[in-house]
């Protein structure tokens, strides 16, 4: 494992809640980093008084891995939102192996998603390809446009060296890090 994060091809697991154990397919694809159990067992015991009943959005999902996490801990719906049709077909026969009917996927860049008819949230996962460098951009989307409910979670996974620029009135919750990459919980 290397930056808390899963080696893909291959398989990760979910490591608690009703689907605790269940082995998600990870396809192979350039640029693809699913989070790493460290990582996720730490950002779920950070949101464990939040997560059950909490509307989720997983942007940019690839994996699914932090959306079908907060599905197995008690999260009423997760919408996931992938590009990458590999990745999207992956996606969409874990939720339906693991008969996770609560979550959805739309095959849709991060911004045009962002661009539709908004539906609050209480949660929301914010890891693009770090390439990209999308986070402040699709932070700003989500503030602007309404996706947030007025206390929402928003969870930013990043480099560790290249802190994004976020809203203002996004309190940082908790941060910390993981070889190269920093991973931060706000909240609105």
């Amino acid at each position: 494992m290397n930056g808390g994060r899963a080696a893909a091809p291959g398989r990760i697991r979910i490591i608690g809640g009703s689907l605790r154990n269940s082995r998600l397919d990870v396809p192979d694809l350039p640029g693809l980093r699913p989070t790493g159990e460290r990582i996720r067992e730490t950002l779920f015991n950070w949101l464990a008084p939040t997560i059950t009943g909490a509307r989720c959005l997983d942007l940019c999902a690839g994996t699914g891995a932090l959306g079908i996490e907060a599905l197995s801990r008690g999260a009423a719906s997760v919408q996931f939102v992938e590009r990458d049709a590999r990745a999207v077909q992956a996606l969409r026969a874990n939720l339906e192996r693991l008969k996770a009917t609560a979550g959805r996927v739309a095959v849709a860049d991060a911004g045009m998603f962002l661009q539709g008819t908004p539906q609050p949230q209480d949660l929301v996962f914010l890891d693009p390809p770090f390439a990209l460098e999308l986070w402040t951009t699709l932070a700003q989307q989500l503030e602007q446009a309404g996706w947030l409910a007025a206390q929402a979670w928003i969870y930013v996974e990043s480099p560790r060296a290249n802190a994004p620029a976020l809203p203002l009135n996004w309190r940082l919750h908790r941060e910390g890090h993981a070889g190269e990459v920093r991973f931060a919980l706000y909240q609105r």
